[in-house]
């Protein structure tokens, strides 16, 4: 029979006389209760730093484990695509808390969306005015590189010169407040070569909208899923905001002088001959300047979506999206899509899910503000050609989007040609089908060029200021990026 009883503590003798570890471990013989007492304090300090670490990595795992699991979506195309106003529309279907605990800080934005274009409009009638002889230098400054358009209509009368000497000087305190709005936005750090006039703003640019240092007056929420709920919002109603405060009532007492500056005629001549270019959302808030200037104004949704501001880098917005009884988590980028920004887009390649690409299909007679020799359709194409042939982008769900269809409709319907800017549109019908068609064309023939991968072109046309047309476009996009998604994730 086998003794079963245990041999006396030869091996572990044995072991700690050749380990040199355990050597270094043991007490010393002369250890006293005090330094033991230490010794197993400082133990046990060192047990729970190391706890703390495993439970820290145990942690990253997760998360890390959970972020593959997460969808990617990047927004690209170039500055004033409508990446921006997609996003909001994602916030308001996904996250329309969010969207609310920030509308106040649209109206920085949307003055400043006001005050810019009466500034122009004033500094193109100066340069008539200075410059009517020198039509190569008006056109210039009216309309930059721009095809040159039909000769200067007549200097206009004496009388409508002295009114709009009269209006000029009525909307001069406009200018003073131009700056204060930009340097709220912008806090002062300006892009070069962006134009005069160009405001930029990193994330977070809400905050500084109420007048708040970023990160300071603002508190983390779990419904807002990475946003933020600004305190400084009720203390913005609360208190007073006095560059708000200032501007709307600047903006009150120039209503009137704004909307007859609007529908001078001098003015509807140069818009009509295209001799004065604004932004789409100029003629928005120009039209609805009453309403916006109005005591205790706070944006509408339509408001948000009209305002127009150039994002500076990446914006990360996180949103819970449905997907069979459970969330999913949807990162989604916002690009700023500036030539000189493009570089940054680059670290979120990898591991995209999906990409939304916008071509404003609008663009056809403008050019590029960084190169006034490229014309932003052809930049667009040329942009759309890199993101299809790109090798880290090659397994990521693409969706096309030909934007600002109702722009392009209204350039249309008041007789803008196409083939005077795009030559190779030739005699096909000025028309708002036949022009979507050929710039369909165009960019599934890119893609086809440069898809090794048989990836399929999903392609919708959109006017993204349109909520409810953009929430029935986002619901497929939605769709089709979970079919995609639960085919890599082996779950189809």
């Amino acid at each position: 029979m086998i003794s079963t009883s245990r041999p006396p503590s030869v091996h572990s003798t044995t072991t700690d006389a050749g380990d040199p570890l355990s050597a270094l471990l043991r007490p010393p013989p002369s250890e006293s209760e005090t330094d033991k007492a230490l010794r197993l304090q400082r133990e046990a300090e060192a047990k729970k730093i190391n706890d703390k670490i495993d439970e820290e990595i145990k942690a990253d795992r997760e998360r890390y484990k959970k972020s593959k699991q997460d969808v990617k979506l990047l927004l690209l195309g170039q500055a004033e695509s409508g990446k921006s106003t997609l996003q909001k529309q994602f916030q308001l279907m996904y996250n329309p808390t969010s969207l609310e605990e920030e509308r106040l800080s649209w109206r920085v934005v949307i003055y400043y969306n006001i005050v810019r274009p009466i500034l122009r409009i004033l500094e193109v009638l100066d340069a008539y005015a200075e410059l009517e002889d020198d039509e190569e230098a008006a056109t210039s400054l009216a309309q930059g590189a721009d095809a040159a358009p039909p000769r200067l209509s007549p200097s206009p009368s004496p009388s409508a010169d002295q009114g709009l000497a009269t209006l000029r000087l009525r909307l001069s305190p406009l200018q003073a407040l131009e700056g204060s709005l930009a340097h709220r936005l912008n806090g002062g750090v300006a892009v070069s070569g962006s134009g005069k006039g160009s405001v930029f703003v990193r994330s977070g640019w809400q905050a500084r909208a109420f007048g708040l240092a970023f990160g300071k007056g603002r508190e983390r929420t779990v419904s807002a899923r990475g946003r933020f709920s600004f305190t400084g919002q009720r203390s913005s109603l609360e208190n007073g905001d006095k560059l708000v405060e200032d501007t709307a009532n600047v903006l009150s007492l120039c209503k009137d002088d704004a909307r007859e500056l609007w529908g001078h005629p001098m003015v509807k001549r140069l818009r009509e001959s295209r001799k004065l270019r604004l932004e789409e959302w100029a003629e928005y808030f120009l039209n609805n300047i009453e309403r916006v200037s109005s005591p205790g104004y706070v944006p509408t949704i339509d408001d948000i979506l009209h305002a127009r501001i150039q994002t500076m880098g990446v914006a990360e917005h996180i949103f819970d999206v449905p997907l069979h009884g459970r969330n999913v988590t949807w990162h989604l980028y916002d690009v700023g899509g500036a030539r000189g920004q493009r570089h940054t887009w680059v670290p979120y390649f990898d591991d995209a899910t999906a990409i939304i690409f916008l071509a404003p299909v609008s663009a056809f007679d403008q050019y590029l503000t960084e190169d006034p020799r490229t014309n932003r359709v052809d930049d667009s194409l040329q942009l759309f050609k890199q993101i299809c042939s790109n090798q880290l982008l090659k397994g990521a769900h693409l969706v096309l989007f030909l934007n600002k269809a109702d722009v392009l409709r209204e350039k249309l319907e008041r007789g803008v040609k196409v083939k005077r800017y795009i030559t190779s549109y030739g005699d096909r019908p000025n028309e708002a089908d036949a022009v979507v068609s050929y710039f369909k064309a165009h960019f599934a023939q890119v893609h086809t060029k440069n898809n090794e991968s048989k990836r399929v072109l999903y392609t919708h046309l959109t006017s993204v200021v349109d909520t409810k047309a953009m929430q029935s476009i986002i619901s497929n996009v939605r769709d089709s990026i979970f079919r995609d998604y639960l085919k890599s994730a082996a779950l189809v």
